[in-house]
């Protein structure tokens, strides 16, 4: 048992030492970068942390990233799982059609993709605008205005990130037993307390995971957001990610971008204790 267990960690060593080269330094000397000062000659400690925590732009950053995550993150769930359930109950012939259609938005790169969705918000030559004027409605200025930016914002990184959702869900469903659900309508149960009693339960680790990974990949999301609105109008899309980018490389102040890209830290642990938490504590009463 000992030489098994000394023949495994030499053939995951070169993983190990991969994973600190690429993660642990990068995220050691991004600390490390967080307490200088602009010029990176001084040592400040936590000085650019509390100059952050005073400014009422880093908090709105704050907000907005929180708003862009749990929307967008909501309604991929939603509709991943409504989707799945349609592409479950198509006969097998037909789901691999289904399911490479679907599967397109989710394997297109995302800044492809999303300058394509801003030419179709265009004030000018927008395809939206064109059908509301044809309906007789006024034009929207999508990325021009506050409500609207952030609506679009969210609206194309739910139709990114959707089809992630319904093909995992579709692979749990494909593993809950045909058994449940028959003897389930022999007892009379109806599609929502099937739903309800069935599919939730055997799907949720499913679930946490999928959504912690989502939270974690839309929280830090850039391409999105950089490519659709640059933060406007007035800063009221930023996010922690683009923040970081204009205030580090665009600003030239690199510690105080790493310091923004840190608060990020804390935010993804504490949602990821409180998923993990759950999964683990699911999987002891298992």
């Amino acid at each position: 048992m000992q030489r098994r267990s000394t023949i495994a960690f030499l053939m995951t060593l070169p993983l190990i030492v991969l994973i600190l080269v690429l993660v642990a330094y990068p995220a050691g000397y991004a600390v490390y970068l967080a307490m200088l000062d602009r010029g990176m000659t001084k040592f400040v400690g936590l000085g650019n942390f509390e100059f952050l925590l005073g400014r009422t732009t880093f908090w709105m950053v704050v907000y907005q990233s929180c708003l862009f995550t749990f929307s967008a993150v909501f309604f991929k769930v939603v509709i991943g799982f409504a989707v799945a359930h349609f592409v479950h109950n198509i006969p097998t012939k037909g789901q691999r059609k289904w399911r490479g259609m679907l599967l397109v938005p989710w394997v297109i790169p995302p800044a492809m993709s999303t300058l394509a969705w801003r030419w179709l918000f265009d004030p000018s030559y927008s395809a939206f605008n064109w059908i509301l004027e044809n309906l007789g409605l006024d034009r929207i200025y999508w990325l021009g205005e506050t409500g609207w930016a952030r609506f679009s914002v969210i609206m194309v990184s739910v139709w990114f990130g959707a089809p992630f959702f319904m093909i995992m869900y579709l692979a749990s469903l494909k593993s809950v037993p045909e058994q449940l659900y028959e003897a389930a309508s022999i007892d009379g149960a109806t599609w929502w307390q099937r739903t309800r009693y069935i599919t939730l339960p055997m799907m949720r680790n499913i679930i946490a995971i999928t959504v912690l990974s989502s939270v974690i990949g839309t929280f830090a999301s850039f391409n999105i957001v950089a490519v659709l609105t640059h933060g406007g109008p007035l800063g009221t899309t930023q996010v922690f990610a683009t923040y970081a980018f204009g205030v580090g490389i665009l600003g030239g102040n690199l510690p105080l971008g790493a310091s923004v890209s840190l608060f990020m830290v804390p935010i993804l642990a504490v949602a990821a204790i409180f998923v993990l938490r759950g999964v683990m504590k699911r999987g002891s009463e298992v």
